[in-house]
């Protein structure tokens, strides 16, 4: 690769990407860094918000999975993406549904996979594209979903066993860091009762976020917000968006930030903002 930067996300699903690492995406594209998205399934299970589409639903048609992909592919063009995996293929494995559905006992479902199997899908692309930085989410899966939790799982096995020659193919490589998508508890209390959408009371109701302590890095892409929300409006089936505002299937409003937060899990840490934050993610 003949990039000096070369960053490697893990999500879950079409749209996760957009939500939550779109700004960061979008400034590293434009910055001049190598840009590799991994998707783990195509979201099949999603709900479908736009009446007129609620036929691709998992329950009726169950076509929900290859009109998402197609969604995708648009998003990442909004965000300058070029390369675009879906881990082991398209339909390698399907969406889990939420935890508790009976979507999570389907035998092919990604929160199923042998985590080897799967770890050793990743370790082929992080051998490829060499990357400094890998991003996924927590070990709580960002709020909670067997897909996230399993993607976490996933990308810290192959984050950790790249660099083993004995296991899996290519030439071994060792990325730098290790970085999990956090949102700050505080940022959320700033939403709370504002936007557009169906407005919460309190900032437990939106189920998500760390304390500001547990928030490392700090990237300031609000020059790319705009990709951002071009990329979250493609994916139309699975929310709605409004101004600076989005919102899913429950239509509780969340803000669409040009600033994305994270938490380092390895490596070594960049200089620290005015913030004591680190400012970007390749130190």
């Amino acid at each position: 690769m003949p990039y000096d930067r070369r960053i490697l996300l893990v999500h879950a699903h079409p749209d996760d990407e957009s939500i939550g690492t779109g700004a960061t995406m979008a400034k590293y594209v434009a910055e001049g860094a190598y840009v590799c998205l991994v998707t783990c399934t195509l979201g099949e299970e999603g709900d479908v918000v736009p009446p007129e589409l609620g036929h691709l639903a998992a329950g009726r048609e169950n076509r929900l999975g290859p009109y998402r992909e197609g969604e995708l592919a648009v998003a990442c063009a909004a965000l300058g993406v070029d390369d675009h995996r879906f881990l082991g293929g398209p339909g390698r494995w399907r969406d889990s549904g939420m935890m508790g559905s009976p979507s999570n006992d389907h035998p092919g479902c990604f929160f199923r996979a042998d985590p080897d199997e799967a770890a050793a899908e990743l370790v082929r692309v992080i051998r490829e594209v060499r990357p400094q930085v890998v991003v996924t989410y927590d070990d709580n899966g960002y709020y909670g979903h067997p897909d996230h939790i399993q993607a976490h799982r996933v990308a810290w096995r192959a984050f950790e066993r790249a660099s083993d020659p004995s296991f899996g193919e290519g030439e071994p490589w060792r990325p730098s860091r290790f970085y999990v998508t956090a949102m700050p508890l505080d940022e959320l209390e700033r939403a709370v009762g504002t936007g557009p959408f169906k407005r919460v009371g309190s900032v437990e109701e939106f189920g998500f976020g760390v304390p500001g302590e547990q928030v490392t890095t700090r990237v300031d892409a609000r020059a790319h917000l705009g990709a951002k929300i071009t990329a979250l409006r493609t994916h139309r089936t699975q929310l709605s968006v409004d101004g600076s505002f989005f919102a899913l299937s429950d239509n509780v409003g969340q803000p669409a930030l040009g600033v994305e937060y994270y938490t380092l899990l390895a490596g070594e840490p960049g200089p620290p903002g005015e913030d004591g934050r680190e400012t970007g993610l390749f130190g």
